[in-house]
């Protein structure tokens, strides 16, 4: 076999002869019709080039030695036969020749070779973060270790609510301000190290329990996104230190029963009235809304629905703190301001397989008053809240894709802790071939997910990035439903049992394809589409 070092030359050639094909068939994409008359092949090109780009931003972290380029070597070698598995057989759909794969033969021959993948079972590698960005994943993996896991599968299995010594916790570390500027009270002060901070954090709390570590975090990040981004000085002077502090707590209303990712459609209403405005409408999949002090609610204030997303604001919504098995509100009239009809909001809670302490509700909001103050950017904000929003989701994608390198990473772990331990046929299972293949593909996928994730932090800290989050989303959250269902067949029997945490990461990891922008609409809508318009 050739030493990784040599083969990263290679590498890097491989990596543009794998681009042309995808240049060749969004070329053909294009010539037929676009991503509308061709969904299938505009999602495996998405997805394919997803994994590529991952494959080309490890090259760097190849250099660090010969673990760090086995590692990236494997996962090019994955990458090269997911894209062989999407074009064999439809080369012509593809516009590729018939002879395409023989440069990439012989590399992903050799890099998939079992005797040669068996000797990475254990050798996961380094992140090689420099000093102060390890020092910030030491300090959330502690707090994950000691306040996060010990509550993990209690909540899980009970479908209980998440204690208050995690927020509270939490908030003392300062995770909930890791996107608050500094002169509102937060740790944020721009650039490259706001992002990587807030990836670090979130994979080491997801690593602890996604349903009650990762995800806390995440909606004020996207409410704080959005604010940052158009908020009036007023609002952010009142919110931000808030939410930085965990004073407040907040989750975001923003899909509705019909309307999905498909958010310019929503039907959820803002009807201006005195002194304020009038929410009518409903709202699902709104995590954690019982327990939140304030909802960052997109609703249609244009009648005209031809201006689609260019008729929707975004409103700060507060609300009292309610039962997580379900909760109703009323408002009196004459209230609050107030001097119309009186106003109601109620919440289901939806049950759902896993990713539990949180709790999910759909919400109904008949003439729910919400002050004028309230409306994010004021009147300039009026038709700018598909916009404001969005400020939050793209950076919701990147922390997504963090949260399922923590899922992987806990997953991973429990499978090599019990393959060491389990014996079957008289032998540890770690020492059979098939187990230690297993692994070492889990250590490839996660590694290199890390490695991008870090680099697309990096990008956005430098205002760039949109794409390469979407990117990140795509691939990482649909490897993760891989990564935890192999770690828990090599559990076996006990895999299946709820007695070991495996079990929940399975089910854990199957929601992160699903929220922050679905797999599907993520590869069509925004991947597909800008491979597009880079080939104009």
């Amino acid at each position: 076999m050739s030493t990784p070092n040599r083969d990263l030359h290679a590498a890097s050639a491989l990596l543009e002869e794998a681009q042309l094909v995808i240049g060749a068939a969004v070329k053909e994409l294009a010539g037929h019709g676009g991503v509308d008359k061709n969904e299938t092949l505009a999602y495996d090109i998405a997805h394919a080039s997803s994994a590529l780009a991952i494959a080309r931003a490890c090259l760097a972290y190849a250099a660090f030695g010969d673990t760090e380029a086995d590692l990236t070597l494997t996962f090019l070698a994955l990458a090269l036969s997911d894209l062989a598995q999407r074009v064999l057989g439809r080369e012509s759909l593809w516009g590729a020749a018939s002879d395409w794969y023989e440069p990439f033969a012989q590399f992903v021959a050799t890099y998939r070779d079992p005797k040669f993948l068996a000797t990475l079972a254990e050798s996961p590698g380094d992140r090689h973060l420099d000093q102060d960005f390890q020092m910030v994943a030491d300090m959330f993996h502690r707090f994950a270790e000691e306040q996060v896991r010990p509550h993990a599968e209690h909540i899980h299995r009970t479908n209980d609510d998440i204690p208050e010594s995690i927020i509270t916790g939490l908030s003392e570390l300062g995770g909930f301000g890791l996107s608050v500027p500094e002169e509102f009270g937060g740790f944020a002060t721009g650039g490259e190290s706001e992002y990587l901070g807030m990836v670090i954090a979130t994979e080491e709390l997801s690593w602890g329990s996604l349903g009650i570590g990762g995800s806390l975090i995440t909606r004020p990040e996207i409410l704080t996104r959005a604010l940052v981004r158009g908020g009036t000085p007023e609002q952010k002077k009142f919110w931000l230190p808030r939410l930085a502090s965990a004073e407040v707590l907040a989750a975001v209303a923003v899909t509705e029963p019909d309307f999905g990712s498909d958010v310019a459609g929503l039907n959820t209403t803002a009807t201006k009235t005195e002194g304020g405005w009038l929410i009518n409408g409903t709202k699902t999949w709104c995590t954690f809304a019982a327990r939140a002090d304030v909802l960052m609610l997109l609703a249609r204030t244009d009648p005209d629905r031809a201006k689609a997303h260019r008729g929707l604001s975004l409103f700060l919504v507060e609300k009292p703190r309610g039962d997580s098995h379900g909760f109703l509100f009323t408002q009196v009239a004459g209230d609050e301001g107030r001097n119309d009809a009186n106003g109601r909001l109620e919440g289901r809670p939806i049950d759902t397989i896993g990713y539990r302490g949180m709790h999910s509700y759909e919400l109904s909001f008949d003439n729910w008053f919400v002050a004028d103050a309230n409306l994010v950017g004021g009147d300039e904000g009026l038709g700018k809240g598909f916009y404001l929003q969005m400020a939050g989701f793209e950076n919701g994608r990147i922390q997504t894709a963090a949260r399922a390198v923590g899922v992987m990473q806990a997953a991973y772990e429990a499978a090599l802790e019990y393959a060491r331990h389990r014996v079957v046929f008289g032998e540890p299972i770690i020492n059979y071939e098939l187990t230690r293949v297993k692994l070492a593909t889990m250590a490839a996928i996660i590694q290199c997910s890390r490695q991008f994730s870090l680099q697309v932090a990096r990008l956005m800290g430098n205002g760039e990035g949109a794409m390469e989050a979407s990117m990140a989303k795509a691939y990482v959250c649909r490897a993760a439903e891989w990564v935890t269902r192999e770690a828990m067949q090599i559990h076996g029997g006990m895999g299946y049992a709820e007695e070991y945490a495996v079990s929940r990461y399975f089910v854990d990891a199957r929601v992160l394809s699903i929220f922050e922008g679905a797999d599907e609409t993520l590869c069509l809508k925004v991947v597909a589409r800008r491979l597009l318009d880079q080939v104009g």
